[in-house]
């Protein structure tokens, strides 16, 4: 939910008015945000709620080799599932304070106790931790984008919490624009990175020489749609011809 869908409604950030005045949320369209992907495998990520928006985010973190601890009284099934099966650590209780945020990476909190999520919200902020505290904008160091995920490729969509609507609506349009193709063709780039690395000495070269294969004449997108094994065979042929141009320029 948009923050200004909180405008008349009871205040549920740290401001504490009463009657929300948008107080927190001016200027937040304004916000300048750093985009970046963070690489969560072995990190301690703790998630406050177990309800339906609870299990959202622990499958996202999950999906992202997270190593995810649930503190709620009760839970979804399919929390609990994760739980029995040894996915997740599960603390059937609810949020005691800062000690459970002790070597917490990542704080998520799902609650609709807005006095336990501005806790949450202070006690991981005086630890300069990253914290979301779901649908409230203001009560957020970082805020979790639509994503479209074709493995290798994650394409973030974000509108700054103005229109969560309009981000799933851009996200299904990327997905059908940005189809399986392009993640076979990262898989297939990738597998040539090393031989680059090892063989191309600068940057720029290495960029030309990826660049004039993604935007050649031969389109390696267009191969792979008209073709499934037949377009990965095409397109590995269009890399050894660049690797063999390589090969004469420097012979």
């Amino acid at each position: 939910m948009p923050a200004q869908a909180y405008a008349g409604k009871e205040c549920v950030c740290q401001l504490r008015r009463g009657i929300c005045d948008q107080s927190c949320v001016q200027g937040m369209l304004d916000t300048p945000f750093y985009i970046a992907c963070l690489k969560l495998t072995g990190r301690r990520c703790v998630v406050i709620g177990g309800g339906e928006i609870g299990l959202e985010k622990v499958d996202g973190l999950l999906a992202c080799d997270g190593e995810v601890t649930l503190i709620a009284p009760e839970a979804e099934p399919a929390l609990a599932e994760y739980a029995r099966e040894g996915s997740i650590r599960w603390e059937q209780r609810p949020y005691a304070g800062p000690e459970d945020l002790d070597g917490t990476f990542m704080a998520i909190a799902a609650t609709n106790d807005t006095d336990v999520n501005i806790t949450v919200f202070e006690d991981a902020e005086r630890r300069a931790m990253l914290v979301n505290i779901v649908d409230v904008p203001p009560l957020c160091n970082f805020i979790l984008p639509a994503i479209v995920r074709m493995s290798p490729l994650a394409i973030a969509i974000s509108t700054a919490g103005a229109s969560p609507a309009l981000a799933k609506r851009m996200k299904r349009e990327i997905e059908a624009q940005f189809g399986e193709p392009y993640a076979r063709l990262a898989v297939l780039l990738n597998e040539v990175r090393g031989w680059a690395k090892g063989t191309l000495p600068t940057y720029q070269d290495r960029k030309q020489f990826f660049e004039g294969i993604v935007n050649g004449e031969s389109d390696p997108i267009a191969l792979l749609r008209e073709d499934g094994a037949g377009g990965e065979q095409a397109v590995r042929e269009l890399i050894a011809r660049a690797q063999d141009a390589h090969a004469l320029q420097v012979s």
